[in-house]
């Protein structure tokens, strides 16, 4: 398949209008839906905006290549925008965007799709190429083009084959290889193949490169090829196989370095200064560290490893069982038997069995996924029957945390044990020897282990059951300062996985002043932000207003992120603004004793509260106050800019 067959006359637009990149966004959309190659406006433009907010695939050089593959695409497309004024597009040179690719692939594209739309990718590698398509005024012109470069494509593509077969097949040059690799597969894979081609056929240096596309692996590296190698590059957003690299020199790196920071990655893996890579559990801690980042940084992945997968138990089964609450509150439960409420009514009963069954997870997935991202898959196990341990044992929420860590620890161990080991046995290490002697040796551990750690955890329990006045109201104002300081980050994460800690050994007592002050004190800055664009219209750029609008849902619907752009743009003045106001919110929550029974879900939980309205009071306080500050403190654009 031609790129002419994917690149209609009918869905180019030579002029267009658009003057940012929310609008460019959605200029092309309704484009491609005015000449029926999508069925849906939203559903393709939720893809495209969730694409770029991994990163934006404004290139640089004037050009971008949106682009999504889901269900509203009936037919492969690419739709080609020309801007003869620029649209600041957020490229990743910060320089006005003239040239637009919008990519629609339908769901299981096939292949022939694919490598067409790999190929455009590899043309807009050529400046030649982009310089007379700037130059194009007509959608035929624009075509003429394609035709001419993809038939010189074919031309070169059939020189170096035969270049290939006639060379040596060891050569005396510098050799590295690289793996490329974008979220979606289409685009950004193949150009960063391309420019790494390019370059170090300029810099005199043999590569081979491995893309990780949409279409499968192509070009995959042998054994032969990575021994070979004086360096790796690996050029990715997202997971690549890595444990074939052991001990080699390796750069890792964002797939939009591959594109744009050519040279550099190149030089770095040719230096021999390149951290070494160890996929084995075998290195140091300072290889690792350089390798892998710092020592806390790989603590702290690991950690949102195992809680990333946790939350979805606890938050589910979290308001599954407050429902259960709910339910017996309404249909009434006698005083004698309050302490069945949850399991007095039958319809009460069969939503706290639900709940139950996916909380009861809780402790054992956080551990299991913990040890796993240190130790891959044989770390599982381990980890799952660690954090069990925990649970039965009364270690709570530490114990589990701990052993998660243990487990994963306890396998690398083991991998290093056994590493000598005949070949003739490696096929069982994975299956007996390491989940029997993982086991034998994490669950003696832990045995030893929770004495001291449901001791930690009887008396925090005990401490946040006594919590009231002043107490409360000063852990309330701590945690929802931690939930504005970083909106999502480390400091937010920890404040939220406090909370739902908390929540587990509180939710069948009425629920949690501390989830209830972390809630609270997280969906103030999107509130905040909404505040402050109505009240100080004349320090936002329309783009801003428009977003403070969308600012409401996301407060409400507990969702701090939505906050972030502003934070990002001028964080001296956002993060200060919102920690002050978040604070004073979960120090009212706390101060108040309001409870909260659901780990997530904002305003569609509120019913889940001890005193919703007070609840609501205290959110709409912090906003006023965070958003009457941060537009105080903001500068108008002009002053700004």
């Amino acid at each position: 398949m031609k790129i002419n067959e994917l690149m209609l006359k009918d869905a180019m637009i030579m002029d267009l209008q658009a003057t940012d990149k929310k609008g460019a966004i959605e200029e092309m959309v309704a484009k491609l839906y005015a000449v029926g190659r999508i069925s849906d406006i939203e559903v393709y433009k939720e893809g495209i905006l969730a694409r770029e907010a991994q990163t934006s695939t404004g290139l640089g050089d004037g050009i971008a290549m949106p682009h999504a593959k889901n269900s509203a695409v009936k037919e492969a497309t690419v739709l080609f925008a020309k801007s003869n004024a620029g649209v600041d597009y957020e490229a990743l040179d910060g320089q006005p965007t003239y040239l637009f690719f919008m990519i629609a692939a339908p769901e299981g594209a096939n292949d022939t799709h694919l490598q067409a739309l790999a190929a455009l990718s590899r043309l807009l590698i050529d400046p030649d190429f982009v310089a007379k398509l700037k130059t194009a005024t007509t959608a035929d012109q624009v075509q003429q083009l394609f035709s001419e470069a993809e038939a010189q494509q074919e031309a070169d593509a059939l020189a170096e084959e035969a270049a290939n077969q006639e060379a040596a097949p060891a050569s005396e040059r510098p050799y590295i290889v690289a793996v490329t690799a974008c979220p979606t597969g289409i685009a950004h894979t193949y150009m960063a193949e391309d420019a790494l081609k390019k370059k170090a056929k300029e810099l005199g240096v043999d590569i081979k490169v491995e893309t990780n596309g949409s279409e499968g692996i192509k070009n995959r590296l042998t054994e032969a090829d990575i021994a070979r190698a004086t360096g790796v590059i690996v050029a990715a957003d997202k997971k690549v196989e890595m444990d074939r690299f052991d001990g080699k020199h390796l750069v890792n790196r964002p797939v939009s370095d591959g594109i744009r920071k050519t040279e550099q990655l190149i030089n770095e893996a040719m230096s021999g200064t390149a951290p070494v890579f160890h996929g084995s559990g075998q290195a140091s801690d300072k290889e690792d560290a350089s390798a892998d980042g710092s020592v806390g940084q790989r603590i702290y992945k690991d950690l949102m490893n195992g809680v990333s997968h946790m939350l979805p138990f606890v938050i589910a089964g979290g308001i599954m069982i407050a429902i259960s609450f709910m339910v017996d509150q309404f249909m009434g439960v006698p005083q004698d038997a309050l302490s069945q409420l949850g399991n007095y009514n039958q319809a009460a009963s069969w939503f706290n069995q639900i709940g139950s069954a996916a909380f009861g997870f809780m402790l054992p997935v956080l551990a299991g996924f913990i040890a796993s991202s240190i130790s891959d898959r044989p770390g599982l196990i381990v980890g799952f029957a660690a954090g069990a341990l925990a649970n039965t044992g009364g270690a709570g929420f530490l114990g589990a945390l701990i052993g998660g860590f243990l487990a994963g620890y306890v396998i690398k161990f083991l991998r290093s044990l056994f590493k000598g080991l005949p070949k003739s046995l490696e096929g069982i290490k994975t299956i007996l020897f390491y989940p029997v002697f993982g086991l034998l040796i994490t669950g003696f551990l832990m045995l030893l282990i929770n004495v001291p750690m449901k001791a930690i955890n009887d008396g925090l329990n005990s401490f946040l059951t006594g919590l009231s006045g002043t107490n409360a109201a000063l852990l309330g104002a701590l945690l929802a300062a931690m939930m504005a300081a970083d909106l999502g980050g480390p400091i937010n994460k920890a404040a939220y996985v406090f909370g739902t800690a908390t929540l587990a050994t509180t939710v069948a007592e009425g629920g949690s002043v501390v989830m209830a002050s972390v809630m609270a004190g997280g969906m103030v800055p999107p509130l905040a932000i909404f505040v402050a664009t109505l009240l100080f219209k004349n320090k936002f750029t329309k783009d801003q207003k428009e977003a403070g609008l969308t600012n409401i849902v996301m407060g409400l619907s507990f969702v701090t992120e939505g906050a972030i752009p502003f934070a990002a743009a001028d964080p001296l003045r956002a993060i200060p603004s919102f920690i002050v106001g978040s604070a004073l919110t979960g120090a009212l929550v706390g101060a108040f004793d309001i409870q909260l029974m659901a780990p997530h879900g904002g305003i569609f939980v509120v019913l889940l509260l001890s005193k919703p309205i007070l609840f609501l009071l205290f959110i709409l306080i912090g906003a006023i106050v965070s958003g009457v500050v941060f537009g105080l403190l903001k500068k108008a654009p002009e002053q700004t800019a």
